[in-house]
């Protein structure tokens, strides 16, 4: 009977490596080009994620298989081993969306692409365990298998015609042990899982995540400069007044959220900064 409720409990919230959600990971606009992301971290770090050869750059349906991840790995109490077994019908449930051929490719590329998509840190990533900024490379995913389901179920398959092979299928992936440890040495920020699907933007999403990473490090006022909070979600936008209509809807879902309490962007001199303050 003790056990029911604490599953809930954890089924609500996502712990995240607050690391790694102080870099940027996930493009964020579905018209951009780029062949990589780079970025420049606090200390002289430098950070960038490098797309497998042929392929892209994770983006906005990937990071939100990305939190879901975390999400089942905090629900199963951390495996030792980092190894999360689904079937991806239940992946797409939980995260609300449509279940059907295309969004079953799609959810195999993102699972892929997280196992491909190098992370590369130049004394940028912290590693809690060492204490230190790490240099080196890692995947957000160390393994990916994904194995059709030939036998069970085939009463559901004719569900899905345009599916390869009409094969719904059943994952076992690896969480990479460098996100794993510092979970564990409890370098994290939590999301509450209700209120991250509540958000439709993926700017929102993404914002949401940062600004729990400032909440745990700021307390409940931050200022950052326009420019570097671009870079740091990342947006593709550069000039001020396109930035400001980017995150405008953004902030706007925030606040109705209770994530934040005001964000206001106003120029200093020569310099636009975006002034946020935390909601309770």
């Amino acid at each position: 009977m003790s056990h029911t409720p604490r599953r809930r409990q954890l089924a609500r919230t996502v712990v995240l490596d607050r690391a790694l959600e102080a870099l940027p990971v996930f493009r964020l606009s579905d018209s951009g080009e780029e062949v990589a992301i780079t970025f420049a971290a606090a200390g002289g770090g430098r950070w960038r994620v490098l797309p497998a050869p042929g392929e892209r750059l994770p983006g906005t349906f990937d990071q939100d298989v990305y939190v879901e991840l975390l999400r089942r790995y905090h629900e199963a109490e951390a495996p030792a081993d980092g190894t999360l077994s689904f079937t991806l019908h239940d992946f797409l449930r939980t995260m609300g969306r449509r279940v059907d051929g295309r969004t079953y490719e799609q959810l195999r590329s993102a699972l892929n692409r997280l196992q491909r998509t190098s992370l590369e840190s130049t004394e940028a990533w912290f590693d809690a365990a060492s204490g230190e900024r790490w240099t080196g490379q890692f995947t957000i995913l160390n393994t990916v298998s994904i194995d059709r389901r030939r036998l069970t179920d085939r009463d559901q398959l004719a569900l899905f015609s345009s599916l390869t092979n009409n094969e719904p299928g059943d994952a076992h992936v690896t969480l990479a042990s460098q996100i794993r440890s510092n979970i564990a040495a409890g370098c994290t920020i939590a999301l509450a899982s209700a209120r991250y699907s509540q958000l439709s933007s993926p700017v929102a999403r993404r914002l949401y995540r940062v600004l729990q990473v400032a909440r745990s490090e700021a307390g409940k006022s931050w200022e950052i400069a326009l420019e570097r909070l671009a870079e740091q979600l990342p947006l593709s936008q550069r000039y001020p007044s396109h930035l400001q209509r980017v995150l405008q809807p953004a902030h706007e879902m925030l606040l109705a959220a209770g994530v934040l309490r005001s964000a206001v962007i106003a120029q200093r001199e020569k310099t636009w900064m975006v002034d946020y303050q935390m909601a309770e």
